[in-house]
C-alpha cells in the first residue's frame, strides 16, 4: 500500500472512530432531544415516598401505551423497573422556596417544554408562613414563565391530608390556586389548572400524608387526562402511534348464539361535576366528554341555587356569575375526540349543591 493510500485510510479510520465516540457520547441526548422533556416537580408526593416512583410509574406507562415520546427530566433518579425513565425533581421534605432557589438552574440544564408542579404540602406540615404561601407559588411560577416562557406548567392543587384540622389547611391552600393559574392564563402564559385534591380522598393515603398506590395511580390518571387535553404539552405536533394491544386467539371455539353490535358513546357531549365544598364556599371541577362524534367546541350549562355566586374560574368562558351560567370552551380544549375527556373549574360562595350541568357539542 502506498503511503498516500496509507494516510487516506488513517484518516478515513481515525474519522469513523470519532463518530463512533461522538454517539457513544452523545447517544442518550439525541434520543432525549427527540422526545417530549417533561419535568415531574414538587416534593416527596413527586418523589414516590412509600411507592418508589409514586404517580410517574402509571403515568409513564399510560403515556407510552399513547404513543407519546417522552422524555421525563431532572437531576434525581429512582424508580422500580416498571417505570422505564426514573428522572424527576421530586425533593423529598422540600418546600415551595426551596424550589423557586433552584428552579432557574433545573430550566436551563433540562429545558423541560411541560412541567408537572405539585409543591405545598410541606408547607402545610411545617407551618411555614401559611398565609404567604400562596404568593410563594405565585412566585414561582412566575419565575419559570420568565425563564422558560414557552414552558407550559400544570399546576396542582396539593392531595387531601389525613387530619381534618390539616386538610382544612390544604383546602385554604387549594382555593387561592386557581386565581393565581387564572390569572396568568389571562396574560397568555401557558399556565394550567389540575384539581388534583378531587381526585383523591384520605382513603387514598398511606400515612396521611402521601399517597397510597391507589392514590398515585389516581394522580397519574389525573395529569393524563390535563395533559392530553392541552395541545403540545406531550407531542412535537406529530400524531402520536398508541401501542398496538396483543390479538388474543382463544384456545376454545367461541359459543354461538345471539350478538350484539358494541356500544358506541352517543353524540353530542355530557358533562359531570364533582366538588370540594366548604363552610360558605367551593370549588366545582367539570369533566367534559366528547360523543362519538367529538367536539370541535362545547357549551356547558348550570343553574346555581339561590345565593350561590361564582367568584372566577378557569379552563372555560363563563356566561354569568350567578342562576343560570353557560361555560364555554377555550382556544386549546374545545377539540375532544371521541370518547374523550378535558375539564374546567370554577370557585364560588355559598353552596353548589346539586349541580347537574349540561353539555352542548358544536
Amino acid at each position: 500500500m502506498s503511503t498516500t493510500m496509507r494516510r487516506c485510510a488513517g484518516a478515513l479510520l481515525a474519522a469513523v472512530l470519532a463518530t463512533v465516540a461522538v454517539l457513544l457520547h452523545t447517544g442518550h441526548r439525541v434520543e432525549a432531544a427527540a422526545a417530549v422533556r417533561v419535568m415531574p416537580l414538587g416534593d416527596s408526593i413527586t418523589d414516590g415516598f412509600n411507592v418508589p416512583g409514586g404517580y410517574r410509574v402509571d403515568l409513564w406507562q399510560k403515556v407510552v401505551a399513547g404513543g407519546y415520546s417522552v422524555d421525563f427530566v431532572g437531576s434525581l433518579t429512582n424508580g422500580p423497573a416498571s417505570l422505564g425513565d426514573r428522572n424527576h425533581e421530586g425533593h423529598s421534605g422540600w418546600r415551595i422556596d426551596q424550589l423557586d432557589a433552584n428552579i432557574v438552574g433545573w430550566l436551563n440544564t433540562f429545558q423541560p417544554r411541560t412541567i408537572l408542579l405539585h409543591i405545598g404540602t410541606n408547607d402545610i406540615f411545617q407551618n411555614r408562613d401559611l398565609p404567604n404561601a400562596p404568593n410563594r407559588l405565585a412566585a414561582l411560577i412566575d419565575r419559570i414563565t420568565a425563564t422558560a416562557p414557552e414552558t407550559k406548567i400544570f399546576v396542582a392543587t396539593i392531595v387531601p391530608a389525613g387530619s381534618a384540622s390539616t386538610d382544612a389547611q390544604v383546602r385554604s391552600f387549594n382555593a387561592a390556586i386557581p386565581q393565581i393559574v387564572q390569572t396568568r392564563a389571562n396574560a397568555g402564559r401557558p399556565v394550567y389548572l389540575v384539581n388534583m385534591y378531587n381526585a383523591l380522598t384520605a382513603a387514598d393515603l398511606a400515612d396521611g400524608v402521601h399517597p397510597n398506590a391507589t392514590g398515585y395511580s389516581k394522580m397519574a390518571t389525573t395529569w393524563y387526562n390535563a395533559l392530553q387535553a392541552v395541545p403540545g404539552s406531550l407531542t412535537d405536533g406529530t400524531t402520536p402511534t398508541p401501542t398496538p394491544t396483543p390479538t388474543v386467539t382463544p384456545s376454545t371455539p367461541p359459543t354461538t348464539g345471539p350478538t350484539n353490535p358494541p356500544t358506541n358513546p352517543p353524540a353530542g357531549c355530557t358533562a359531570t361535576a364533582s366538588l370540594n365544598s366548604w363552610t360558605g364556599g367551593f370549588v366545582a371541577t367539570v369533566r367534559v366528554t366528547a360523543g362519538s362524534a367529538g367536539t370541535t367546541g362545547w357549551t356547558v350549562s348550570a343553574t346555581l341555587p339561590s345565593g350561590t355566586t361564582i367568584t372566577n374560574a378557569w379552563n372555560t368562558q363563563r356566561s354569568g356569575s350567578s342562576g343560570a351560567v353557560d361555560f364555554t370552551n377555550v382556544s386549546y380544549n374545545g377539540r375532544i375526540a371521541a370518547g374523550q375527556s378535558t375539564e374546567f373549574g370554577f370557585q364560588g360562595t355559598g353552596s353548589a349543591a346539586g349541580l347537574t350541568p349540561s353539555c352542548v357539542a358544536r
